[in-house]
C-alpha cells in the first residue's frame, strides 16, 4: 500500500454529527450537488495515458459510527484483488508495465489514478476497471488493508509525524461537530470493528454513476473515452451525494491544544475557518496574501524570511488557504482534494523547546502586521509575478492538469490556470489589502502544538512572562529590537484556554 497516498487521505488523510446534520441555530450553505456520469477528456500527443476516476464522496458522507470507511473502501479497491484476479496477480501484471494504481479519499472526493504507456493501455485499463467495478472483497485483502490503515493512523501519523499530526488535529478541532470534523483515516477503535460487509454497504451506496467523474488524458486512441463511459454505466445510477454544510463554530479568543508526546522539538499549527473557496470572488487575492506570507516550501515568504533566514528558528514556515496534506513530502499539492469549506492555516516546522513560545509569538506578530499594515506595492508585484508563473508548475504533468480540470468542474468554474492568471492580472494592492482585513485575523486562533513537556509549555503560554530568544552569534540591531516586541507579544491565553491531550488518545474515538 502506498503510505503517502494513505496520508494524503488523512482527516486525504465526528464521530459526532455527520452528513446533513446541522447544529441548532447554525446557518448552512446551500446544498451542493454534482450529478450524472461525466467525462473530462484532455486528448494529446503524449504516449502516456492517465486515467482518473473521481467519486464525489468521502469522509463527509460516512455514517456517524463508521469513521474511516471511505478511505478504507478506497484502499481495499486499489490494494486488493478483483473477482477474477488476486492482489498478487494484479501486481505481477502491472510490474512489467512499470506502473501502479493508487486510491485515496478526502472529505468530498475519492480518487483512483493510474498512468500507463499507450501500448499497455488495454491491459492496464482492464485491471483498473475491474478494481473499481468488480472488487474481490477477499477476507485476506481486507485484513491486510485494515492493518495498514491502522498502522498509517497510529504509527505513521500519530507516532512518527509530529508535523502532519498537528496539521490534521487542527482541522479536527476547527471542524468539531461538523461533517469534516474527523480524521480521513478514521478512528482507531472504530476501524478495528469494521467489517467487509460495512465496506460493501458503503460501496453500494456511494459508488454510483451520479457520483462519478471520469478523467482521461494523453494519447489514447479514438473511441476510448466513450468506451470507458459505457463500461462505468454498469454502476447503479444512484443519487448524487449532497449536503448542506454548517458553518464551523468560530472562536471568540485564542485557544491551544497541546498534544503530549515524547518528542525533542515543538511543532505548531494554527488557523481558523475561512469562509471562501476556489472560484469565489476574493480567492485570488487571498491566495496572493497567503503566498506572500508563507508560500509552501519556498524561501520568498515573509514567515520563512523572518523565522528561518534571519533567526534560524527552524526549517521553514508556511501559510495556506486550501487543504494541503503531506506537505513535508512534496512541493505541490495533489489535485482532487476539493472542499467547499477551507481554513486559513500557518504551519511552523519544529523548533527547539526553549524557542517554542517565542516562535509562536513571532508568527502571531507577523500575522498581526499583515492584517494591520497589509502588503506593500512592491511586495504585491513580486508575489503576483511569482504566482502567475507558479500556476504552470501545478499543472506541469498531464495527470495534474487532468486533476485540476476535474476539480474545476466540481467547483463549477473555468480552467484553473486561465481563471487565476486573468484574476491576478486585474488585482491591485488595494484589492488584496481589503481582502486581508475582511478575512484574516490573529486574535481568534485555534492553535495545536506537539510537545514533550506539555505542562511546562502550557504554563509559559499562560503566564504572560516574556520569552526571549537567545542566539549563538551576533544579530543586527533591528532584529534584536524587534525581538523585544516579539518576546512580550500578548498571546491572550488564560489557563482554561490551554488543553493537554495525551497522544495515545488522538484519532482513537
Amino acid at each position: 500500500m502506498n503510505s503517502r497516498f494513505l496520508l494524503s487521505a488523512l482527516a486525504v488523510t465526528l464521530a459526532a454529527t455527520r452528513l446533513c446534520a446541522q447544529p441548532s441555530g447554525v446557518a448552512s450553505q446551500p446544498s451542493h450537488v454534482v450529478s450524472g456520469l461525466k467525462v473530462v477528456a484532455l486528448p494529446g500527443k503524449s504516449p502516456l495515458v492517465t486515467i482518473r476516476l473521481v467519486f464525489t464522496t468521502g469522509a463527509a458522507f460516512e455514517p456517524a459510527d463508521k469513521a474511516g470507511i471511505a478511505s478504507l473502501t478506497a484502499q481495499l479497491l486499489s490494494n486488493g484483488g478483483t473477482k477474477t484476479q488476486t492482489y498478487k496477480q494484479i501486481n505481477d501484471a502491472l510490474y512489467p508495465m512499470a506502473t501502479g494504481i493508487q486510491g485515496y479519499s478526502d472529505k468530498e472526493m475519492t480518487t483512483f489514478v493510474g498512468q500507463t504507456h499507450v501500448d499497455n493501455l488495454e491491459k492496464f485499463y482492464a485491471i483498473m476497471r475491474d478494481m473499481v467495478l468488480n472488487p474481490g472483497w477477499r477476507a485476506e485483502d481486507f485484513t491486510r488493508v485494515k492493518d495498514d490503515q491502522l498502522n498509517a493512523l497510529r504509527v505513521s501519523l500519530r507516532g512518527n509525524n509530529d508535523e502532519e499530526l498537528g496539521k490534521e488535529e487542527l482541522y479536527n478541532l476547527i471542524y468539531a461537530g461538523h461533517p469534516y470534523g474527523h480524521e480521513n483515516l478514521g478512528a482507531g477503535s472504530v476501524l478495528e470493528k469494521m467489517t467487509v460487509a460495512d465496506l460493501q454497504a458503503f460501496y453500494r451506496a456511494h459508488y454510483t454513476q451520479a457520483n462519478l467523474i471520469i478523467g482521461i488524458a494523453g494519447g489514447y486512441p479514438p473511441g476510448f473515452a466513450a468506451r470507458v463511459k459505457k463500461d462505468f454505466a454498469a454502476l447503479p445510477v444512484g443519487k448524487a451525494d449532497s449536503f448542506a454544510l454548517p458553518k464551523p463554530t468560530g472562536l471568540t479568543h485564542n485557544q491551544v491544544t497541546i498534544i503530549q508526546k515524547d518528542t525533542r522539538s515543538v511543532a505548531w499549527s494554527l488557523g481558523f475557518p475561512l469562509d471562501h473557496k476556489r472560484g469565489d470572488p476574493d480567492f485570488p487575492a487571498l491566495l496572493l496574501a497567503s503566498s506572500w506570507l508563507g508560500q509552501h516550501r519556498e524561501s520568498g515568504g515573509r514567515l520563512y524570511l523572518r523565522m528561518r533566514e534571519l533567526r534560524g528558528l527552524n526549517y521553514g514556515d508556511y501559510a495556506y488557504i486550501e487543504y494541503f496534506p503531506s506537505g513535508m513530502f512534496q512541493f505541490e499539492p495533489d489535485p482532487n482534494l476539493a472542499r467547499h469549506q477551507q481554513i486559513f492555516q500557518i504551519w511552523l516546522r519544529p523548533v527547539e523547546q526553549p524557542d517554542a513560545v517565542f516562535a509562536l509569538r513571532l508568527a502571531m506578530f507577523e500575522l498581526t502586521n499583515l492584517v494591520e499594515k497589509g502588503i506593500a506595492p512592491n511586495d504585491f508585484e513580486r508575489t503576483r509575478s511569482f504566482l502567475s508563473k507558479y500556476i504552470n508548475i501545478l499543472t506541469k504533468t498531464k495527470s495534474a492538469e487532468l486533476g485540476y480540470a476535474i476539480d474545476s468542474q466540481y467547483y463549477r468554474m473555468g480552467d484553473y490556470n486561465t481563471y487565476l492568471k486573468t484574476a491576478l492580472a486585474k488585482l491591485t494592492p488595494d484589492d488584496v489589502n481589503r481582502v486581508i482585513k475582511k478575512y484574516l485575523h490573529a486574535d481568534r486562533l485555534q492553535i495545536v502544538g506537539i510537545a514533550k513537556n506539555a505542562s511546562e509549555l502550557a504554563a509559559a503560554l499562560t503566564s504572560g512572562a516574556s520569552s526571549p530568544k537567545k542566539y549563538n552569534s551576533d544579530k543586527p540591531q533591528d532584529i534584536l529590537s524587534e525581538d523585544k516586541l516579539v518576546e512580550a507579544w500578548p498571546l491572550g491565553l488564560k489557563p482554561e484556554d490551554v488543553k493537554i491531550v495525551p497522544v495515545a488518545t488522538v484519532f482513537e474515538n
